[in-house]
């Protein structure tokens, strides 16, 4: 579960990794054949997932462009894990990340032989941030059947602040960030709350995150490879 919970951090900067900087969105290049590699790691420091990510294609709708995004989670030692994909729609003004991609493909890899059912709303990011602006929440619920036992799970990020703008250093390059602050609560049984801080840079998208329990970094993510 713990191993889930840090993946699924780390896809929301990069779900989102798909939108066109030449027209759609401003900080998430939208092109088929773009690449990202994010690495997650513990609180130890040690490698938890390595996530690849790909633009598969991209089509237009009447309200602006759809990207088909596929990730493929892997471990420590480059095993693959779990694949899945999804799609994310861009209006022109912000791009609105499909609550049910908020489910890491381990999770869904661990769900696929049961019945289950999503819901929720989507996470969006505007084209134009600016430090001390505040975006909206999102939430994910999933209702889970196992041989007639009904399962809940329960995700919801809220507080989501730009707080500033920095450089940031990556095995990718270095990038100038704007800051964003969320805080995510998951239920599923039992209840875990943690706090985030990611950079996001235009043109490339997430470039590093930092998730914190009880003031202290539990897990990070960081921007390993990029090309488009």
């Amino acid at each position: 579960m713990k191993k889930i919970l840090i993946t699924t951090m780390a896809l929301f900067g990069l779900m989102a990794a798909v939108q066109g900087q030449n027209g759609c969105s401003k900080f998430y290049p939208l092109k088929e054949g773009t690449k990202a590699e994010i690495t997650s790691y513990d609180k130890k420091g040690k490698i938890a997932a390595i996530v690849d990510y790909i633009v598969l294609n991209k089509k237009q709708i009447p309200q602006g462009e759809v990207a088909t995004m596929k990730s493929s989670v892997k471990d420590d030692k480059g095993k693959l894990i779990a694949e899945t994909e999804y799609d994310i729609t861009c209006d022109g003004t912000k791009i609105s990340i499909d609550y049910n991609s908020m489910v890491s493909p381990m999770m869904m890899e661990q769900f696929q032989n049961m019945e289950y059912d999503i819901s929720g709303t989507e996470l969006e990011i505007p084209n134009d941030l600016s430090v001390g602006q505040a975006l909206p929440d999102a939430e994910m619920n999933m209702k889970i059947s196992v041989s007639g036992i009904n399962m809940n799970m329960d995700m919801t990020i809220t507080n989501r602040k730009v707080i500033g703008k920095e450089d940031v250093t990556t095995p990718a390059g270095t990038f100038t960030c704007f800051v964003i602050t969320y805080d995510m609560n998951t239920k599923m049984g039992m209840t875990q709350t943690s706090n985030s801080k990611q950079w996001i840079a235009e043109g490339v998208g997430m470039v590093k995150q930092e998730d914190y329990q009880r003031g202290k970094v539990s897990s990070s993510s960081v921007l390993t490879k990029f090309s488009k």
